[in-house]
């Protein structure tokens, strides 16, 4: 049996369900990007872990999967004009890493899609902008000189 090293339940919050963000434009940064196998095996797809970095929903997390290698030319298409939007909002036209696409601020518009596994309303990544698509039409909060919070 795996020991738990002193594990108190009582010194921890417990975990709770997230629910869907409401649909929006939201300015986010890549944390995370990595090749993953299909569930066919017979491709792979990138996966994007996107955080968003201010407003309400500031700290959650959201994923984007681009099926760069895959048996249906379509599905790679739609894969490949999906980073090419990323990489055109991220300002990194030819990236040889997915890396060089991290910590970058974008804004991602989000939108609400069922999910066919249990029913429940679910978050999809339905477009990708340059930081500044947002900062136009956002005032900045009194006090911080105008600075967006990655600059402060």
């Amino acid at each position: 049996m795996p020991t738990l090293n002193g594990f108190n339940a009582n010194d921890v919050d417990p975990n709770f369900a997230f629910e869907a963000i409401p649909a929006g434009k939201y300015l986010a940064v890549i944390t995370e990007s990595e090749m993953k196998p299909t569930k066919s095996g017979g491709g792979q797809y990138l996966q994007f872990t996107f955080q968003i970095i201010e407003g309400e929903y500031k700290g959650r997390l959201i994923w984007s999967r681009l099926n760069l290698d895959n048996s249906n030319a379509t599905t790679v298409k739609i894969a490949r004009a999906e980073l090419s939007a990323i990489c055109r909002a991220v300002g990194v036209p030819a990236p040889k890493d997915s890396v060089e696409l991290h910590n970058i601020p974008l804004v991602i518009t989000v939108g609400q899609k069922k999910r066919a596994d249990t029913g429940e309303m679910g978050n999809v990544i339905k477009g990708y902008a340059k930081k500044d698509a947002v900062a136009a039409r956002t005032p900045a909060p009194a006090g911080n000189n105008g600075a967006p919070p990655w600059k402060r």
